[in-house]
């Protein structure tokens, strides 16, 4: 068994390609575009595995957008996704800085989640052992949920 993809849908796909790609980092794979079942799937990987992606064996999130006006809520579009990250805080730094609400910090220098536009949890976790506690993050309070 592989692990292939996690889906998730999504209200703008614009607005979620934005956030996946020019905030987090992640490359688009390939898309389908279906006009009978009006929806759009659009695979996405992480920059590291740029090489397995190629060969179609990335992990893969696949953002599908139906081309309806339903209004997904929490448990009917998703839980959360889960990226490693070499240091959480430069992460959670380039997304404050994009305009990313951080929801809760890297306090621990070792977790953070934010939220994507369609209240996706997105958790990071240090690679390898935690970073030591650092300022702001140390005192950051939790913004919202996750």
């Amino acid at each position: 068994m592989r692990y292939l993809h996690t889906m998730i849908r999504v209200r703008d796909l614009s607005e979620s390609l934005d956030f996946f790609c020019n905030k987090l980092g992640l490359r688009e794979s390939h898309r389908f575009e279906s006009e009978t079942g009006c929806f759009t799937l659009v695979y996405l990987y992480a920059p590291l595995d740029a090489d397995q992606a190629i060969n179609s064996f990335a992990p893969l999130v696949e953002l599908t957008y139906n081309w309806d006006t339903e209004d997904y809520t929490a448990g009917r579009n998703f839980g959360h996704l889960a990226f490693e990250v070499d240091n959480i805080y430069e992460t959670c730094q380039k997304l404050l800085e994009a305009g990313v609400i951080i929801n809760r910090p890297p306090r621990d220098g070792h977790m953070a989640f934010v939220r994507s536009p369609d209240a996706i949890s997105i958790e990071f976790l240090q690679k390898g052992k935690s970073l030591e506690p650092q300022e702001p993050w140390a005192s950051m309070v939790n913004a919202g949920v996750w």
